[in-house]
């Protein structure tokens, strides 16, 4: 008889250049579910990514520091404790201006994808 859970010991770290570090615990890259992702992320001070409107809604849980949001032209900032839902197909950009790091959590409904998060030139 298959087990009916999967514990996750071994996450994908996603490869970066930008000091970002990325490690989806459930997901395309990880075990090929398109349905849903889970990611635990710490984006140092001084990070951002370029504006981009994703095909997913996005689940962001801050367990440390501050993470600013530019969602729609509209600057928000969230703390250790808050979370957010970003509906699929608004445009944003994520970035931590301060001076310490934030880790947190992003869900992505359906599953993270490259091809999917529509990211802007820079």
């Amino acid at each position: 008889m298959s087990k009916k859970y999967k514990i996750q010991n071994s996450p994908f770290v996603v490869p970066t250049t930008d000091g970002k570090i990325i490690k989806e615990h459930f997901g395309n890259a990880t075990d090929g579910n398109s349905e849903i992702s889970i990611a635990h992320m710490v984006a140092p001070p001084g990070w951002s990514e370029p504006f981009q409107t994703p095909e997913f809604d996005e689940y962001t849980f801050i367990i440390k520091g501050k993470k600013q949001f530019i969602i729609e032209g509209e600057t928000l900032v969230l703390e250790a404790g808050q979370s957010i839902k970003v509906e699929k197909n608004t445009r944003l950009q994520y970035s931590n201006p301060f001076s310490e790091a934030c880790e947190y959590i992003a869900i992505c409904l359906p599953a993270f994808s490259i091809d999917a998060v529509n990211r802007e030139a820079e």
